[in-house]
């Protein structure tokens, strides 16, 4: 069984149209057609109900579809991974990340280490709240995570590369969407939708900090497990939550924004790593992080009612 074959028949496995399969492979229709039949024969199953109309996969096609993707994942990572030692640039980073609040932030991050480190591999965990994230880098699971301060475990190092806003989210037709900002203390009767409580996330943290300093607990009548669900469940209507800055790219009908009446309630994101991570490759993205995510100039904190 050759490895054109696999490839092959991945390919039309995927288009399920051997002209479109034999253009994404740069090669005539007849000899991938005799490709698949000379897999099939090798496999004594037929992989494909083919008419002049439609090409299906049969079960045995089904079955045979995602190890033949791991086969070919692994050799691809193989051959990356022996490039890249050739070149001295080799390495492994686990990075967790929570998701909507790391739109920005993350891509940024891995473009520039792919661009100047092509070789070293990301391993992303993703939904990684941020507490969530500060743990596993302490306990070293995870070698980078995405966190907001504070830091506190012993020998784990940070460097602050952004600062967000606390903010108010809102079906739009609430009656509080009409206002240019929103006075946390009008939110006392509000029904909340917001992450599972005790669950690592600092936004939800943050939340029931702020309305606890306005005066009361907020009622959470449905939680999620990331923004993106929040949100789209306050633009259902099901209730209002507060959010944070980088999530306002979070667009959908039904759903506004607005800010926080009164002083400004900040909270500083960061990347977080173990000092005693001996890895050459964190050390790497770490070098390339300083110049894609620089430190932000310090925003004066002393009216936040949180600090």
């Amino acid at each position: 069984m050759e490895l054109r074959h696999l490839t092959a028949f991945v390919a039309v496995a995927e288009e399920l149209h051997f002209g479109r399969a034999a253009k994404r492979l740069q090669m005539a229709q007849p000899p991938l057609s005799q490709q698949i039949r000379q897999l099939e024969k090798q496999l004594g199953v037929q992989l494909f109900e083919r008419n002049t109309r439609s090409v299906r996969l049969t079960s045995a096609g089904e079955s045979f579809l995602e190890p033949v993707r791991t086969v070919l994942d692994d050799l691809d990572t193989a051959v990356r991974a022996a490039k890249a030692a050739g070149r001295g640039e080799y390495g492994r980073v686990t990075i967790g990340f929570a998701g909507a609040s790391s739109h920005e932030t993350l891509p940024q991050l891995t473009r520039a280490v792919r661009a100047a480190h092509p070789g070293l591999e990301l391993v992303m965990t993703g939904q990684t709240y941020a507490n969530v994230a500060l743990s596993r880098v302490a306990d070293g699971s995870l070698d980078l995570g995405f966190v907001r301060l504070p830091v506190t475990q012993p020998g784990v190092a940070h460097r602050v590369i952004d600062e967000e806003e606390l903010i108010c989210a809102l079906p739009s037709d609430h009656q509080l969407a009409q206002r240019e900002s929103v006075p946390l203390a009008v939110l006392a009767e509000e029904p909340f939708v917001s992450f599972p409580a005790n669950t690592g996330s600092t936004v939800r943290d943050a939340m029931t900090e702020a309305c606890e300093a306005a005066g009361f607990n907020p009622r959470v009548v449905q939680e999620a497990p990331d923004s993106y669900t929040i949100l789209a469940l306050v633009a259902a209507g099901v209730g209002v939550t507060l959010t944070v800055t980088s999530c306002q790219h979070i667009q959908q009908n039904g759903l506004v924004y607005r800010p926080l009446a009164g002083p400004p309630i900040r909270r500083q994101a960061a990347l977080a790593w173990r000092q005693d991570n001996p890895s050459a490759a964190l050390r790497a993205v770490l070098a390339v992080a300083e110049e894609a995510l620089p430190t932000p100039v310090p925003v004066e904190r002393d009216t936040d009612p949180l600090d």
